[in-house]
């Protein structure tokens, strides 16, 4: 008998559904936070050296890879009087909080100012403090976001088959809500800070109230709905994990197939990594922009990903994942040279970052969809060939490929954004990096569309019956 036969699930309202899946949107915007804006705070606010910045955000993709594998597979192996998966969502979610506000807000305890010296890896820097704070708290944070992994692994505990994608529906409901109000208060109220450290003799300015609020509050937002679901939620009856861990890494694998799409989202991570982490910075120091100018960029980059989440959507349904896939990995390769255009002398450069924001958000649009999608169905057409459904495996799996590469990513844009600095207009100065990182992604990207194009299956014979 398989687990899912064992296993009596009671149907559930809509109550509950809605309840269980809260806590994405407290998830979207502390991670959208620390991936978009954190390297733009520390380098062009915190003043701290690029390559230190990218240092420590490759030690956090590393940690997350290891720590979502472990939480994974420690939540199946053992069952305690509260469940399998309650006691690591109120272990690990007052983390996930704290970690955001010391985070983002180094202030409250360290001088910023920072006049330390050290060597590393053979090279001098400043701000040694700042540096290990960085350090310390990024791990921290990347390792308790992995309550991420026991929490959706809770789902199918939960809920009947058949009420998972309605389940899954308000997820990405709150998640589109998270991310929404992340990229509103990274790109209006977040920047504010940034511009005024950065015009600042002495870093130790006040916090405003706006930003301290604001990131205590969604750090307390994020506590509070996984307590919620964890206290309101009942307790999943205990039954026997039949399915072996190696057995079933060795099993999927062997899946050649599934191989070759692990390492295509594994090298177009690398890109899309140096995309999120880069934006707001090329727009913060490239294209000087102002407070007014990040109004109209945040709306205009809402409005694109959603709009081109359902045309891309919508295309997928017409032609198919794969060819999709490989035109949203052209447009990317035509369009983020886009910006070399920031060596261009101009007197504003508004329209050049609403056209950046624009295309960017119409390719991470296309992006967003493929994932989780192919991960789907990769486990269901091993499920038609083996008659065993690996669906958790086959998702968490990736996620360890993945964050290897983002870590690679991370490491290399902190290296690139070292490059000796520029002044294309004579009246601020910015570093090279900034430049070229664009044609370095298409670069990234081109690659990811010929092995794509050549080595990857998409689309399965059983979806058109």
């Amino acid at each position: 008998m398989s687990e899912s036969e064992e296993i009596i699930r009671e149907q559930t309202s809509t109550t509950t559904k809605i309840l269980f899946s809260a806590p994405r949107i407290g998830t979207s915007i502390v991670l959208g936070i620390e991936g978009w804006a954190l390297l733009t705070l520390y380098v062009a606010g915190y003043q701290l050296h690029p390559f230190l910045a990218g240092f420590c955000i490759t030690m956090g993709y590393l940690t997350i890879a290891l720590t979502q594998f472990l939480l994974g597979w420690i939540s199946d192996a053992k069952y305690t009087k509260w469940g399998r998966r309650k006691p690591y969502l109120i272990i690990f979610a007052p983390l996930l909080g704290i970690s955001l506000i010391f985070l983002i807000l180094p202030g409250f305890v360290l001088d910023l100012n920072d006049p330390s010296s050290f060597y590393f890896m053979g090279l001098l820097f400043q701000k040694k403090n700042l540096f290990l704070w960085m350090l310390a708290w990024e791990i921290i944070f990347r390792a308790s976001y992995a309550v991420t992994t026991p929490y959706q692994a809770w789902m199918a505990e939960e809920f009947p088959v058949e009420e998972r994608p309605k389940v899954s529906q308000f997820q990405n409901t709150f998640n589109y809500i998270g991310n929404g109000v992340m990229a509103l208060f990274s790109m209006i109220v977040l920047t504010t800070y940034i511009d005024a450290l950065e015009g600042a003799p002495d870093l130790n300015i006040p916090i405003p109230l706006s930003i301290s609020i604001s990131i205590i509050s969604f750090g307390i937002l994020t506590i509070a709905l996984f307590y919620i679901v964890a206290f309101k939620m009942p307790t999943e009856p205990k039954y026997e994990i039949k399915s072996n861990l190696w057995q079933n890494l060795r099993i999927i694998t062997k899946n050649k197939n599934f191989m070759l799409i692990v390492l295509m989202v594994g090298i177009s991570g690398l890109g899309w990594s140096m995309v999120a982490s880069t934006m707001l910075l090329y727009l913060q120091e490239a294209l000087n922009m102002g407070t007014t100018d990040y109004i109209i960029s945040a709306v205009v980059l809402l409005l694109s990903i959603f709009i081109f989440l359902y045309l891309w959507r919508r295309l997928i349904q017409k032609r198919g994942k794969k060819q999709i896939l490989l035109y949203v990995f052209l447009a990317a390769v035509v369009f983020m040279p886009i910006s070399l255009l920031g060596l261009i002398p101009m007197q504003s450069y508004l329209v050049l970052g609403i056209i950046f924001i624009l295309g960017i958000g119409g390719i991470l649009g296309g992006w967003f969809l493929f994932p989780y999608i192919v991960y789907a169905d990769v486990a269901e057409d091993d499920e038609k060939s083996t008659g065993d459904l690996k669906a958790g495996i086959y998702a968490g799996f990736p996620s360890i490929i993945l964050n290897i590469f983002q870590a690679a990513g991370a490491f290399f844009i902190g290296t690139i954004l070292s490059l000796p600095d520029i002044s294309p207009t004579g009246t601020f100065s910015y570093s090279m990096g900034l430049i070229i990182f664009g044609p370095v992604v298409s670069v990234i990207l081109l690659i990811s569309y010929f092995y794509t194009k050549k080595y990857v299956q998409l689309d399965f014979d059983w979806e058109r019956k």
